[in-house]
């Protein structure tokens, strides 16, 4: 199917996560050394690195290197200390796009974000430009196929916020950021499986880009997430893949 297809856009992005496999393992280690940090090493009473954890296996890092993480961010071995900062800037056609980054020197890392930015049609804007046309909230994504009514029961029993089916056939369940964790594990138990499971920042609303637009906000999409301090690119584009 042509066009705006929520699962065309899933697997796109899926695959060139896929293709950039040690970049995201170098990420996951960054998210998990200041999740340690800020909140203690146990994932079990520390929500945020319960998250990083969950998402290094689902990637297949191996435990050791979990392990290690975790024991930067607790000061049981060295580490670098790393600083969160998110930048909100625009994209081709004026859609949003906000750039989470773990770095150990600011200069450089807004410098790099710049340059991303204004090389490839965009702009970097000024804190709370866009932010608050996106919600922070836990979002699963079910194949098309998924069997509509059970699935929107068992999630609706086990805590979900909201259920929608898309035209592609792909179903989405939406909870509070808070429950994320819980309910995917009800799910899995159930035995549903999402292929995408993450705690985001979900736009509330859609900026959608077809031609040569969508090729330009692909490559500024790409640049960014390109810049080594990049943990996370967020954007209200919606990139229509052509038939």
């Amino acid at each position: 199917m042509a066009g705006h297809s929520k699962w065309a856009n899933i697997q796109h992005r899926k695959g060139r996560q896929d293709a950039k496999r040690g970049k995201i393992f170098t990420r996951l280690i960054k998210e998990i050394t200041v999740a340690a940090r800020m909140g203690g090493g146990d994932p079990v009473s520390n929500a945020r690195l319960r998250l990083a954890v969950d998402k290094a296996y689902d990637n297949n890092m191996p435990k050791e290197n979990v392990e290690r993480a975790i024991k930067r961010g607790t000061g049981d071995l060295e580490g670098v200390n790393y600083e969160e900062i998110r930048y909100e800037g625009y994209g081709i056609g004026g859609a949003a796009v906000m750039v989470d980054c773990m770095t150990d020197n600011r200069t450089r890392t807004v410098a790099d974000v710049r340059h991303a930015f204004t090389k490839h049609g965009g702009n970097l804007g000024t804190d709370g430009s866009v932010a608050f046309l996106f919600r922070h909230c836990g979002q699963m994504v079910f194949a098309p196929g998924t069997d509509e009514d059970k699935l929107m029961e068992a999630a609706i029993d086990a805590g979900a916020e909201d259920v929608e089916t898309h035209d592609d056939g792909s179903i989405e369940v939406i909870t509070e950021a808070a429950e994320f964790s819980a309910v995917r594990t009800t799910l899995e138990k159930n035995g549903f499986k999402a292929e995408l499971a993450e705690v985001t920042m979900k736009p509330t609303t859609e900026n959608a880009l077809s031609g040569d637009d969508a090729v330009r906000m692909q490559k500024l999409l790409d640049a960014l997430e390109a810049v080594d301090d990049v943990q996370e690119v967020y954007t209200t584009a919606v990139i229509d893949e052509p038939a």
